[in-house]
């Protein structure tokens, strides 16, 4: 694999465009501002000047885009599906609109190139990248790539993978593995988790967080809630329920703590919270306190999600998402596992009984804890968007030199 981009590079003054496009989930959209803050950074040091643009489907992630200060334009999006379903007809609509919405857009604009995370909202955006000749690159962040990057796959410059496995969706001599790129401050300084534990008002009991995705998962909610009362004998749970959620989990705890628990002082180490996200000051909504804090970690197997986990050096256990398109999140989850930092437990093997015990047995073996997090240190990849950024730089300045 050439890596000889990440040498040292001459700097001279230039303006360059650039559409990022992907979308439809945090899992697309995260990972662009991880890309777009790096590309800001490497083209400073450069003297290269930037003017960002985003161009994809107007989801719940655009405000997150909307504060890194770049230009925004949303299309309207469709996904790509292969079975029959009557959406396929209001989605072809969606897909002819954004189709004619990106070629005015990118014809205006005229990138110098196109970085995609792909996902259903990057399709028209790539699809007129190739019709005008634009150096189209896409990441693909799961195991089993999705349709739209295996599209693009075909006309792209490059690809860059965050599984190594799902390298032979691509032609070999396309890919990079680099890991999915995350946002690299939130874990960049140095970091005392008593001291922040102590912050926050947590006690010592051993700290589980539960991450369902970055909507929440209703279905880890109810399991959770369910076995909660087992859980609060011994330990104290962050648990992101999803925004919309929120109001829903917080009447059911009434009633859980008024007739089952009967014990209101339990309720002091049970967290719920909407949503994690970046913050400046430690919080139980920020997702950098909240992962360095724990002990372990039980989420969903969203690539970038598990690339978090790898950059906190904690141990997991991951549930994947079994509708998944193509089942990526089982890839995922098991490519994860297979370094040994985490252990792998499908929807439909959820007991109760078997769950709570499996929690407690991993918490008290420090040695296996131990393990994990050092497995979990060796599979993370944190510098994934500073080569990314860099090698799309790079590139670009030697195609418009090589003009």
């Amino acid at each position: 694999m050439d890596l000889s981009f990440l040498r040292p590079q001459k700097t001279f003054a230039q303006k360059l465009r650039v559409v990022l496009t992907g979308g439809g989930s945090g899992g697309h959209t995260f990972p662009l501002i991880a890309v777009e803050r790096e590309l800001k950074k490497q083209a400073n040091r450069q003297n290269i000047q930037l003017e960002i643009m985003y161009l994809g489907p107007a989801d719940f992630t655009v405000p997150y885009l909307v504060r890194e200060g770049i230009t925004i334009k949303t299309i309207k999006a469709g996904k790509l599906r292969r079975e029959w379903s009557f959406q396929n007809l209001v989605d072809f609509f969606n897909t002819l609109a954004g189709l004619f919405q990106a070629m005015w857009h990118l014809y205006f604009f005229m990138p110098d190139f196109i970085f995609s995370k792909g996902g259903y909202g990057s399709f028209p955006v790539t699809f007129w990248g190739f019709l005008f000749f634009i150096p189209t690159y896409i990441h693909e962040s799961d195991s089993i790539p999705g349709l739209a990057n295996r599209l693009a796959g075909k006309f792209a410059k490059k690809v860059f993978l965050s599984f190594e496995s799902s390298g032979r969706y691509f032609p070999a001599a396309k890919t990079i593995l680099t890991g999915n790129p995350i946002r690299e401050d939130i874990f960049l300084e140095s970091y005392d988790p008593q001291a922040t534990k102590k912050l926050l008002g947590l006690s010592e009991r051993p700290l589980v967080t539960i991450i369902g995705g970055s909507q929440g998962s209703q279905h880890i909610n109810d399991f959770i809630l369910d076995i909660l009362p087992k859980l609060l004998e011994r330990l104290e749970i962050i648990h992101q329920v999803g925004t919309n959620n929120f109001s829903q989990v917080q009447k059911e705890l009434e009633i859980i703590f008024q007739e089952i628990v009967k014990n209101a002082e339990l309720q002091q180490y049970y967290h719920p919270v909407p949503f994690l996200e970046e913050s400046t000051t430690p919080s139980l909504n920020s997702l950098k306190d909240v992962l360095l804090i724990s002990d372990l970690i039980i989420a969903r197997a969203g690539s970038g999600l598990i690339f978090e986990i790898a950059a906190s050096s904690k141990p997991a256990i991951i549930i994947p998402l079994p509708w998944a398109a193509q089942d990526h999140q089982k890839q995922n989850a098991y490519e994860y596992a297979k370094s040994g930092a985490a252990i792998v437990v499908e929807e439909q093997n959820l007991k109760p009984n078997l769950f709570s015990d499996l929690i407690f047995r991993l918490l008290d073996n420090k040695e296996k804890l131990a393990a994990m997090r050092q497995a979990a240190q060796a599979f993370a990849k944190p510098k994934a968007a500073e080569q990314i950024a860099q090698y799309l730089l790079q590139e670009t300045q030697n195609l418009i030199t090589n003009f």
